[in-house]
């Protein structure tokens, strides 16, 4: 288990490395949903992949209105930021109300954030057998979880 997390260690290097073929799995994913692959969509999503830490709706805002020459604004952003969470593309760290690319678009797992509060770098690790217990948790209570968010905030090891 400790070895599968490990390998999504660092998973921002994988985007930075694969950026073309992440967008095109991005957009193959989109397309088989049924959903148009957008020049704006396309740039949102290079944005996200580009900055490799979570990003709020207006740094990727900012950053497309410099490659398109023209003003997007944050809500348009927000609203297919929202399209890409839910197809699996986009992870979105609810803690700071960011979205980071998700670099494994075919796994539905709980993922699990550690967050750096000194340089905002998110790491995301999968542990399988954490998340059953949460889900078990929640359900012996007689909930039904949907969508566990497990968020730990502190210190990456290059700002300790």
């Amino acid at each position: 288990m400790t070895q599968h997390g490990h390998s999504h260690a660092n998973h921002h290097h994988h985007i930075e490395a694969g950026g073309e073929s992440l967008a095109a799995e991005a957009r193959l994913v989109m397309e088989k949903a049924g959903e148009a692959w957008t020049d704006m969509r396309a740039q949102i999503f290079d944005a996200v992949a580009e900055i490799g830490k979570p990003a709020s709706a207006y740094d990727i805002a900012d950053i497309v209105s410099q490659k398109r020459g023209k003003r997007v604004a944050p809500n348009s952003v927000y609203r297919i930021l929202d399209l890409f969470v839910s197809k699996n593309l986009v992870r979105r760290v609810e803690s700071a109300n960011a979205f980071v690319a998700n670099s494994h678009p075919g796994c539905f797992h709980d993922c699990i954030f550690l967050i750096c509060d000194q340089c905002g770098q998110a790491v995301h690790i999968d542990n399988d057998r954490l998340s059953h217990d949460v889900r078990a948790a929640a359900e012996a209570t007689g909930f039904f979880p949907e969508r566990p968010i497990i968020e730990v905030r502190g210190k990456c090891s290059k700002c300790q």
